[in-house]
C-alpha cells in the first residue's frame, strides 16, 4: 500500500526485486495519494480473502518471530479477533505503553501538556490509562484499545466491523477500531510477540498534527460518549 502522493516507481522496484524472493505474490496499490490512514487501509479490504490480516506502520519493525507468534495465538482461539504486540523503542530498551482504556478528557489534555507537577498529581489515573501495571507484569491480557501501528486481525472480524471508521483521516482510528473489534471478539495483548515502533507523539510533529489529534478526538467523542475524568 502506497499512500503517498509521490512516484511509486521506486518503491515498485523494490517490490519486484523482494518478490523474486517470496513464496506468496505481492501487490503494490497506489496512485489514491494521501487518503488517510483509514481509509488508505481500507482500500484492500474488499481484495483480501486470507483468514488474518496485519495492519502494519511503515516506522515498525518486527522482532524474530514475531508474526509466527501472533499467528499461532490466532489460529489456537477461535474468539480472538485482534492481538497487539509488545512495543519497544528498542529491541531489550523500555517497553512502551501502547495499549489504553477508554480515554478520559482529562487525560488526554495531562498528556497534552506534559505538566510534571500535574502528571505527578494524577500518576494514578495515567498509570491506569495505559495498562502500565497490566504490561509491567509481561503476562497476556485484554485491552480495551491498542495501537494501530500493529494491528494482526481475524479477516473476518476486520471484515465484520468493516475496518476503519473513514471519517478518521489521522489518530483515534486504531482506538475506534478497537472497540469495534472488541465487540466481535477478544482484544489480546501478547508480550512474546515484540516490535521495535519509531512513531508516536502528535505534539512533537508540529501544529497540523495537533489540529489533526484535536479534531479526531472531537469526532471519537462524538460517535462513542465524552468521558471527562
Amino acid at each position: 500500500m502506497n499512500n503517498s502522493e509521490s512516484d511509486a516507481l521506486e518503491l515498485e522496484s523494490f517490490l519486484q526485486s523482494l518478490g523474486s524472493k517470496c513464496s506468496f505474490p505481492l501487490e503494490l496499490v497506489s496512485g489514491h495519494g494521501n487518503v488517510g490512514y483509514a481509509q488508505g487501509n481500507n482500500i484492500v479490504l474488499d481484495k483480501i480473502k486470507s483468514e488474518y490480516h496485519l495492519i502494519l506502520n511503515p516506522d515498525v519493525v518486527l522482532a524474530s518471530g514475531a508474526l509466527s507468534r501472533g499467528l499461532k495465538q490466532l489460529t489456537g482461539d477461535s474468539s480472538l479477533s485482534l492481538v497487539a504486540p509488545a512495543s519497544y523503542d528498542f529491541f531489550g530498551g523500555p517497553i512502551q505503553y501502547l495499549c489504553k482504556r477508554y480515554p478520559s478528557f482529562l487525560v488526554l489534555f495531562l498528556r497534552f501538556i506534559k505538566s510534571p507537577w500535574l502528571n505527578a498529581r494524577f500518576s494514578r489515573a495515567l498509570s491506569e490509562y495505559e495498562y502500565r501495571h497490566e504490561t509491567d507484569s509481561g503476562v497476556s491480557f485484554s485491552p480495551e484499545i491498542v495501537s494501530g501501528c500493529f494491528m494482526l486481525c481475524q479477516t473476518s472480524a476486520l471484515k465484520k466491523v468493516g475496518g476503519f471508521d473513514e471519517r478518521f483521516f489521522l489518530y483515534f482510528e486504531d482506538f475506534d477500531l478497537s472497540l469495534r473489534m472488541g465487540k466481535v471478539g477478544k482484544v489480546v495483548y501478547l508480550p512474546e510477540m515484540k516490535i521495535q515502533h519509531y512513531g508516536g507523539g502528535a505534539g512533537r510533529k508540529g501544529w497540523k498534527h495537533v489540529r489533526m489529534f484535536i479534531v479526531s478526538a472531537a469526532k471519537f467523542f462524538h460517535k462513542h460518549g465524552l468521558k471527562w475524568i
